[in-house]
């Protein structure tokens, strides 16, 4: 029996845009929603199981390269970048992916090359300012 890529038991295995640092994904439950479960060395991330169709869906209407734009939560995210996009109120969720309160940044940073890896988006690998476009 095979175990499903992106489980917990087989989790998406990730690199920032950059590649400078490796990180793991993988689809769960929590309170009865779906989620993704994001970890960085030890810190733990969740995000809405929905941003991967919001994301991609989003892209695809905006129809070009998108710049990341990934900011910590602490920090305001630059305007029309898919890190703003994953805390706007005018995203389909009307707000952050981000579900633990401290931790709901990065959006930008963590979720690109998970599309990436499901071959829903393109993205670049330069040292910094990295972008992305729905495919």
């Amino acid at each position: 029996m095979t175990i499903e890529k992106g489980s917990k038991e087989n989790p998406w295995k990730l690199q920032t845009p950059p590649l400078t640092s490796s990180y793991e994904m993988y689809k769960d439950e929590k309170d009865g929603k779906e989620i993704i479960v994001c970890t960085v060395g030890k810190t733990v991330l969740h995000y809405d199981y929905r941003c991967i169709a919001d994301l991609q869906e989003m892209l695809k209407q905006h129809g070009d390269w998108m710049e990341l734009g990934s900011a910590d939560e602490q920090k305001p995210a630059k305007d029309g970048t898919v890190e703003a996009w994953g805390r706007s109120t005018q995203n389909p969720i009307g707000g952050w992916y981000g579900l633990k309160k401290g931790l709901r940044g990065r959006f930008g940073m963590y979720l690109p090359p998970l599309l990436e890896e499901l071959g829903l988006a393109e993205v670049e690998h330069n040292p910094r300012n990295n972008r992305m476009r729905a495919i």
